[in-house]
């Protein structure tokens, strides 16, 4: 299990976010020993670190610097501090990510699973995101503009495979291959009426012409 360190002052926000990753397979540790807090990070040898800027006694930028010597983990910064420079601090001494709040946390987990992916080689819960489509796999859960909607097995499928191959197009005979396997032995209709169920969940959130028809040749998500 993939281990969160969160250094955040604010207990309200520290603790939603804790209970957030637990319910999403993440182990999510933090300490209140602020004074201490770059020792008490570093012992707990987390996956990835979630960094405030605004903390007593050290602000985030020298957390980030210090931790730096002595550790590649992945630091994520989430802080209310939303100028340009404010980022380019955080990049600079080292910070992998930058996220403003209020955050939209089907993107805070995107970027999560985008760093274990590049830095580990693994992807927990499979979060992806194209043009402000947030799917969870794992949920089977499609998200736009803050609001959700619940996937079948079959429209999760479909969209994980359009996402996956995205600006390209998808032959019918290979989104029926990985729905179904035999895809001979399938109703043609069927797929059809699963991808335009799919579309209008995604329309329903705002996420309008995203799915395409290829007459002849298949689906594209654009």
């Amino acid at each position: 299990m993939n281990k969160i360190f969160i250094i955040e002052d604010d207990v309200r926000i520290r603790e939603e976010l804790s209970t957030f990753l637990n319910r999403y397979g993440y182990e999510s540790l933090f300490s209140i020993n602020f004074e201490n807090i770059i020792e008490e990070a570093l012992k707990e040898k987390p996956s990835i670190i979630l960094l405030d800027i605004n903390l007593p006694y050290f602000d985030g930028y020298y957390i980030c610097r210090e931790i730096r010597k002595h550790s590649d983990v992945p630091i994520i910064v989430v802080t209310s501090r939303d100028s340009d420079m404010d980022e380019l601090m955080s990049i600079n001494l080292g910070a992998d990510d930058f996220i403003t709040k209020p955050y939209n946390t089907q993107i805070l987990l995107a970027r999560i699973s985008s760093i274990l992916k590049r830095v580990y080689g693994v992807s927990r819960g499979e979060i992806l995101e194209y043009r402000g489509i947030i799917y969870n796999m794992a949920m089977s859960e499609v998200t736009f503009n803050n609001n959700s909607l619940e996937l079948t097995k079959n429209e999760s499928r479909i969209l994980n495979i359009l996402i996956n191959n995205n600006g390209k197009i998808v032959s019918r005979d290979e989104i029926m291959k990985t729905l179904w396997q035999e895809a001979e032995f399938v109703d043609d209709n069927t797929l059809t009426v699963n991808v335009n169920r799919l579309r209008r969940k995604l329309e329903d959130l705002g996420a309008i012409n995203y799915i395409q028809t290829k007459r002849g040749q298949g689906y594209i998500l654009i």
